[in-house]
Order: C-alpha cells, then structure tokens, then sequence
C-alpha cells in the first residue's frame, strides 16, 4: 500500500470550546437550587394572581352587605369569610396582591437605578467628592427604615405616590452604600488602572470596566430589600399612611379587621399570612440568587 504523502494531509484546526458567560452560569447554578426555584414559582403565580384579579375573584372586592359581615371561613359562598362591612375575604386577597405588590416591588428597582448611581460615582471618585455624597447618604443611612418611612410619608401625606416615594427615599441609602463599598475595592484594580493609563475618560472607565463588575452584588442586595419593602409598605397602609380605603390592600385589610381578632381570629389574620408567604417567598429567591452568583458555590 503505497504510504501517502505528508503534503496530502489536512489537519483540522482545533474546535474553539466557547466558556459559559456568568450569567448562563448564574441561571444553571439556580436551576439546581429547588427552594429558590419554588420560591420563584410562587412568586410568578402570585404576579399571575394579580394580573388576573379581575377574573379569578368571585366577588367585588369593594362591594360590603352588613347581613354577611365577619362569616366565618368555610361559610358557603365564602371560602375565606367576610371582613367587617361582609366583603368577601378572598376577593380582597385576591385584589390586594396588586398594590401590595405594587408597592412592595416598584421602589426597590428605582431605588437600584438611583442608589448605584450615586454610590458607584462616589466610589469612582473617591476623596472630597466620596466624602461629601456618603457623608450626606449616611444622615438618611443613620435612621431606622420604619421610622424614617413612617416620617417621610407623615410629611407627605397618605397614598399610594406618595409611600412609593417615601419606600424610594428610605432605599436609596442603602443601596448606595452597598454600591459605593463595591466600587471602592474594583476602582484600583489592575485593569482599572491599565484603562485610565491607556486615556480612557471616567465615563468610559465606569460604564466599560466596573460598571459589569458591581452590578451582580448591588442587585442580589436590592432582590433582598423587596421582602422589607413589602413588610414596609404593609406597615404604611396598617398605620393609614398608605393606600387609602376602600382599595384593597392587605396592609389595610390588617388595619381594618383588628377589630375583629377576638370575635373572629382566623379570618382577621389571613392578610398577615399573605404578608408572611410573600416576604419568605421573595427571602428564600434572594439567597437562593446569591448563592448562584457566588462562583466559588
């Protein structure tokens, strides 16, 4: 057999293996993780729950009967019972995810655009201009979350804007903090330094070199603060400095049924159940993230 010719072989250039990116990392780490993947499961049903309110309550949530008021759970046509003026407890449960929801999420993102900008800015920069923006952060840092939501929606009156705004004002510190700390340890790495030597500006620098690096904890940060926003927000509408009746909000539910913790104990505590299982639902997801965006796990 005649040998054939070192000229006529082809050698087939190696296969190039592409890596994973972090985040396809991040999201196959979580799938393995089954509370956190329960946990988001109920999260999304919950939003579902919400969005189709309208057609999966069995009553008006606003609509009272005196004849019905404070009927027990199980009472036929009433899973749940009925609340003080006889409005169907499930309809309001139902209903109430909504705001509730509303307000427990939405100022926790706004809070993560404003919050990572100003820490990320004062981290970058370092010296006066860090000392002056934490310095003024850490007045609004210094008070209890509680207290300064309870005073800043006292000043501003009671509504759903206006404790959205006052939730916002209340994060935005913390987040901050959370993100100028972050940026403070990346902002002198080498590659950092290597960008600014080759006549990168800051804004570049910010946006290209760090920006990438400091938003995977800031944002596993900001997922943990969605379950205090919703015990906050709850508290707000507890003390009538949230959503105003007759909206249904379990805050407010909670408000309106103490009356009722002695004559009927299970109904009057069903929105602080709803309350409890939303907030763990939104704990357990956090940890579970974080734990997905930690590589040595």
């Amino acid at each position: 057999m005649d040998a054939v010719p070192s000229s006529a072989l082809v050698f087939a250039p190696p296969a190039i293996v592409r890596s994973a990116g972090f985040w396809s990392g991040v999201f196959h780490r979580l799938r393995r993780d089954p509370i956190a993947v329960i946990a988001l499961g109920l999260i999304l049903i919950l939003i579902l729950v919400a969005l189709f309110a309208p057609y999966l309550a069995p009553y008006d949530p606003t609509k009272a009967s005196i004849i019905r008021r404070l009927k027990p759970i199980g009472t036929p046509g009433y899973i749940l019972g009925t609340d003080e003026l006889g409005r169907d407890i499930l309809s309001r449960l139902i209903y109430g995810a909504r705001l509730s929801l509303v307000m427990g999420v939405i100022p926790v993102p706004v809070a993560f655009v404003i919050g990572s900008a100003i820490g990320i800015i004062a981290g970058y920069a370092g010296g006066i201009a860090n000392s002056l923006i934490m310095r003024t952060i850490d007045v609004f840092y210094a008070f209890p979350s509680v207290l300064l939501a309870v005073a800043l929606s006292g000043a501003l009156g009671s509504g759903l804007t206006n404790a959205l705004v006052s939730l916002t004002v209340v994060f935005i510190p913390q987040i901050a903090r959370v993100a100028e700390s972050v940026t403070t340890q990346v902002r002198n790495l080498d590659y950092v330094d290597a960008a600014r030597a080759s006549g990168a500006g800051p804004l570049t620098i910010i946006t290209v070199h760090i920006l990438g690096n400091v938003l995977g904890p800031i944002f596993v940060f900001a997922t943990s603060l969605i379950s205090v926003s919703m015990i906050l927000a709850s508290g707000l509408s507890f003390l009538g400095l949230g959503v105003r009746p007759p909206d249904a909000e379990w805050g407010l539910m909670l408000n309106t049924l103490r009356t009722a913790i002695y004559t009927n104990p299970y109904v009057a505590a069903l929105p602080g159940v709803m309350i409890f299982f939303t907030s763990i639902c939104f704990n357990l997801f956090s940890d579970g993230l974080r734990k997905a965006m930690d590589v040595k796990s």
